[in-house]
């Protein structure tokens, strides 16, 4: 596994408030491929993504889960050779996601995040993804990413 992460190496200037190393004051979510083509990272939360009841707000789940399965995506698309389009700044972007909270996830202790490319083609990916923590998954999310087409 390299030192950089997926977002350090492929791209490094975006300022993506979850994903983005460019945004001094975002997650700076740093995911890294597997061995078995999955994408892990991990994320601690903090007391300011408090949900109100001691938990990790659905919100910032959902922004982990769709920046983490970016990264899936964009070196999915770097291994079938898709290259982004002129003018746009990765090969796909977020069409949809449906995230499912299977249980409350507690503030303060590490999450770890999981993603797999489900399936890749010219016009379209889909991603599946997950947040564990105690060894228990608290969230998944199924992930359509089109095309990215600059207007």
């Amino acid at each position: 596994m390299s030192d950089q992460s997926i977002q350090e190496r492929l791209f490094p200037t975006l300022t993506c408030f979850g994903c983005g190393p460019a945004n001094p004051k975002g997650f700076h979510l740093r995911s890294y491929g597997a061995e078995d083509d999955t994408v892990i990272g991990a994320f601690w939360p903090g007391p300011e993504h408090d949900n109100g009841f001691g938990f990790l707000n659905g919100g910032i789940i959902s922004t982990v889960l769709d920046c983490h399965t970016a990264a899936a995506v964009v070196q999915g698309s770097v291994d079938h050779g898709f290259r982004a389009l002129d003018g746009a700044p990765l090969p796909f972007i977020t069409a949809g996601f449906d995230v499912r909270f299977l249980r409350p996830t507690p503030l303060g202790p590490k999450v770890d995040l999981w993603a797999k490319v489900e399936s890749i083609a010219e016009q379209e990916a889909i991603v599946i993804g997950e947040l564990r923590c105690d060894g228990k998954v608290r969230a998944s999310m199924r992930a359509v990413w089109k095309r990215f087409r600059p207007r």
